[in-house]
Parts: C-alpha cells; sequence; structure tokens
C-alpha cells in the first residue's frame, strides 16, 4: 500500500517522495529490480526514492504510516527521533494491536511528539489502485486542514478522496471488516453459496457498526465508503489476504501453514482477539466475531459454527447497542 499511495502522490504532483523500508536487504533490492513482488510487472516510478537512512523523516512535510498495525510500535519508535514535532501522518494501517487493542492513530500519538493523524481507508486493493482503476478512500481525521492535505495529496482523476472528522470510526471499520472478511472466506471454502455469504455481510456490518458505536463512532461511517464499501471489497475480492485466509482454513489448512506459504500480513487474525476482549467488556453481541475466533484460536470445526449461528434465536432485525 506505501508503494501504491507513492504512485498516487507522484500523479498528484508531489515534489518528492522517498519510501522508507526497515529492511536494508528489502530496500536494495527494491532499487536494483524497481519491482515489488506484491506488485508484479509495476515499475517503480523513478520519482520515488528508496531508501533505508530514518533521518530522511525529518525532511518529510507529510508522513506516510504503511506499516501493518503489529509493527507500528517498534518501527516507529525507531523513527520518532527524526519525525518533525507537529507532524501530519497519514496512516493506511488497519487493525487492532494486540494486548492493548490501540488503533493505529493511538500507536502514533504515544510514539510521537504531538502528531495529527488522519487515517486513509476505504476499498482500495493496492493491485488496482497501481493500475488506476477507479477507487474511493476517506481521510479522516480531527483536524480539517490534515484531511484536506491527504486529499490534496493523493487524490487523482482515479482516487477521489472524501473527508471525515470521524476517525474513530473509520479506523475501527477497517479493523472489523477484517474479521468479517475471514467468516466470507469460510463461507467460500465452505461453498455456502452466494445466499449465505450476502447474509453474513449484511449481520456482519450490524456487528462492525455496533462495535463502533460502543466507542464513539457515527453509525454513518460504516454505511460509507470506509465501512461497507471496504467491507465488500474484501469480502469478496480474490485478492483479499483476509478473505483468502478463511477460505484456506475451511478447506483444511492450518494457519500456521497459510501464514509461512503465503508470508503476508493477515491483519483480521491479530484482531479478532482484541475485537473479542473488547465485546466482553462493552457487553456486544457480535456472534460472528465470536466464531471466527473460536475456529482459529480454540480448533472450532466450520460446520459447527455455522450450526451453532444458524440455531441463534430469531428476532426483529435492527441494530441494537446494549
Amino acid at each position: 500500500m506505501g508503494l501504491a499511495m507513492a504512485s498516487a502522490a507522484v500523479e498528484a504532483g508531489a515534489e518528492r517522495i522517498q519510501i522508507w523500508g526497515p529492511f536494508e536487504s528489502s530496500v536494495s533490492e527494491l532499487r536494483r529490480t524497481r519491482e515489488s513482488p506484491r506488485l508484479p510487472g509495476w515499475p517503480i516510478p523513478e520519482r520515488i526514492e528508496l531508501v533505508h537512512d530514518p533521518s530522511v523523516f525529518a525532511e518529510g512535510t507529510i508522513l506516510v504510516n504503511a506499516i501493518p498495525t503489529q509493527f507500528m510500535r517498534p518501527v516507529w519508535s525507531r523513527i520518532a527521533p527524526f519525525a518533525p514535532a507537529d507532524s501530519a501522518i497519514i496512516s493506511t494501517a488497519k487493525g487492532l494491536e494486540i494486548g492493548s487493542g490501540a488503533r493505529p492513530s493511538e500507536i502514533l500519538l504515544e510514539s510521537l511528539e504531538n502528531p495529527i493523524v488522519c487515517a486513509l481507508s476505504g476499498p482500495t486493493i493496492a493491485a488496482e489502485l497501481i493500475r488506476k482503476l477507479p477507487a474511493l478512500m476517506v481521510a479522516a481525521s480531527s483536524s480539517s486542514a490534515v484531511a484536506a492535505r491527504a486529499r490534496q495529496a493523493f487524490g487523482t482523476r482515479s482516487l477521489r478522496i472524501y473527508e471525515s472528522d470521524d476517525l474513530v470510526g473509520v479506523e475501527l471499520a477497517g479493523a472489523v471488516k477484517n474479521v468479517i472478511a475471514l467468516a466470507a472466506g469460510i463461507c467460500d471454502g465452505l461453498e455456502l453459496g452466494s445466499n449465505a455469504k450476502s447474509a453474513l455481510l449484511a449481520r456482519g456490518l450490524a456487528e462492525m457498526t455496533r462495535f463502533g458505536l460502543a466507542h464513539g463512532a457515527r453509525s454513518d461511517t460504516f454505511f460509507g465508503v470506509a465501512g461497507v464499501g471496504d467491507l465488500a471489497t474484501t469480502c469478496f475480492s480474490p485478492e483479499g489476504r483476509n478473505r483468502s485466509c478463511g477460505e484456506a482454513l475451511a478447506r483444511g489448512s492450518s494457519l500456521a501453514e497459510y501464514l509461512e506459504a503465503q508470508r503476508c500480513v493477515v491483519e483480521g487474525v491479530s484482531t479478532v482477539e482484541s475485537v473479542r476482549r473488547a465485546a466482553g467488556t462493552f457487553g456486544l453481541d457480535m456472534p460472528i466475531t465470536e466464531m471466527v475466533g473460536r475456529i482459529i484460536f480454540d480448533g472450532l470445526d466450520p460446520w459447527k459454527a455455522i450450526e451453532e449461528l444458524m440455531s441463534r434465536p430469531s428476532g426483529a432485525e435492527g441494530l441494537r447497542v446494549t
């Protein structure tokens, strides 16, 4: 995603773009080949500089966080001494930190000196972004000026960016939808059909919204680009890592085998326990999230999980927050 956003910044007219990587060998390989193994066939534009020295952050006017949530804290602790105070940080990370349950913006606020954080989120598969296929995102920040800067810095003819002040809602939508995407992949792996998968998305959206409202988010955020829009892409795209992971688990792969083979971060796996814990604290009914957690961590058979979900008491459809 870092490369995809850098590509958008090139098109939007940025004067200088530098991508920093924490691993010197990986940065050197990208410099040599000018191609990422995750984006085969796409040459990295020459205007994008690839660097490993963290001192470059002192020169940045906008800093972009594309580090997966679970690795943000140690990585940004390395960057912090070089980041200017009151930096504008645009974050594309989605998830909740294991243990603390912190959102990406909260990790940044704890790691840096008075940063102004903006979450940039939405239904954005990186491989489609670099092909300049039409896409929408939401820039969410408590600072309208920083949200506007994000829109101006990355908005292009093919990437339309809306603005929002619901930072909590946008980040929680991006985190919980990954858990629902794992469930959608399980549906695919069990070959349950379109009826079941569409029903799962509808009830999954209810869980996302319920979770967000309990944390002070606005319901309209979950029915917009960062909510239902991102949920649909993650649950249906063949390239969705969380969906693909759920499918593999339903087909008999172990989680360790899948993660080792893919060598990628599946944020929903790391996030599900934080969501379950918070749901318990708030007394929230989140049965899909609960079943995903039991399948991944307790070894619950996916067919048994479906049986339990389908045998739950029926009632009036609606969104209940307790």
